[in-house]
This record gives C-alpha cells, sequence and structure tokens, in this order.
C-alpha cells in the first residue's frame, strides 16, 4: 500500500487534524462519516477525501489520477467494479475531449486490475505491452479526440516544460 496520500487538505483542515492529534496518513483508517464528524466537512468534502485516499492506495497511481476519476463522477473502486480499461478510458479522452497520453490507458489497466486481483505487486508500466497489444488489433474508437493533451492549455507542467524546450 502507498505510503503517503496527498489529501490536498486545506490549512484550516490540517490544523483540526493537528489539534485532534491525527496525522494524514491516519486518515485512510476512518470512513468518510468519521473524517466529516473530525474536520466538520461537508458530505461532499468527506467523501472527496475518502476517495483520493483509496484511489491513491494503488501503488504509482497519484493524486492527478484521483482527481481525474473523481471529476469523471468515481468517488470508490466498488463503483469502477466491472468497468474494462478500455471503456474507461475511452470515456476519460471524450471527458477530456483530448487524446491522452499512453501511460494514461495503462494506468486505467493499472486500476481495473487492481480491482479485480487486489495485486499490490504491479506498477502502471506493467500494462504497457498488454496495451500496445490492444491498440495494434483493435486500434481507436472512430470518435475519438483529435486534439493531443499537451495541446489543450490544460496541462500547467506540460507548458513550463515546453517554455524550457523552446528556451523561454
Amino acid at each position: 500500500m502507498k505510503k503517503n496520500i496527498d489529501y490536498e487538505l486545506t490549512v484550516a483542515e490540517k490544523q483540526t487534524l493537528k489539534q485532534q492529534k491525527v496525522s494524514q496518513k491516519m486518515l485512510r483508517d476512518y470512513a468518510p462519516d468519521e473524517i466529516a464528524a473530525m474536520l466538520a466537512a461537508s458530505p461532499q468534502r468527506s467523501k472527496e477525501l475518502h476517495a483520493l485516499a483509496e484511489f491513491q492506495s494503488i501503488p504509482s497511481l497519484g493524486i492527478g489520477f484521483a482527481k481525474e476519476l473523481m471529476a469523471q463522477g468515481y468517488y470508490s473502486l466498488d463503483e469502477l467494479k466491472g468497468r474494462s480499461p478500455v471503456e474507461l478510458f475511452d470515456a476519460y479522452e471524450k471527458h477530456c475531449n483530448c487524446w491522452a497520453d499512453p501511460c494514461v490507458e495503462d494506468s486505467y489497466r493499472l486500476l481495473t486490475h487492481y480491482i479485480e486481483h487486489r495485486d499490490e505487486s504491479k506498477r502502471w508500466w506493467n500494462f504497457t505491452a498488454e496495451r500496445k497489444a490492444y491498440r495494434e488489433k483493435y486500434g481507436f474508437p472512430p470518435d475519438r479526440p483529435t486534439r493531443a493533451w499537451h495541446e489543450t492549455g490544460l496541462f500547467p507542467k506540460m507548458e513550463s516544460y515546453k517554455e524550457k524546450l523552446e528556451g523561454k
């Protein structure tokens, strides 16, 4: 299990936890309603905190992936049970209205594998060959977005990286 979970806590939430002598690492052991009570958080905020912990507990999946799952309306692994990685990835690209980096599809393959097997030994890159074989055989849907993720302006880290490459 991943040791560090990024909850993106507010300053006030961190202060409340400190006063109650509860570390961020301990939060994953609490149910959403317990977290809500501890932080005097709204039901929605406690649901988000619980989802961040659950999604980031999968090895090699981080805060960005967890936040994207929530942006698509998922707040637990149970909600994703039975879904295929291809279905989830294709829905992600439609949601973002751009095609994604291949490692994102590998991450969806890890996600569904983890949900089915609770196998903590795998990382997203263990699914690269599987993805490549699948896409070689089946390709992408005809309605796949045509704009690349790095062309959207929605990824600030990519923008600063491109600026460095261009010598700005």
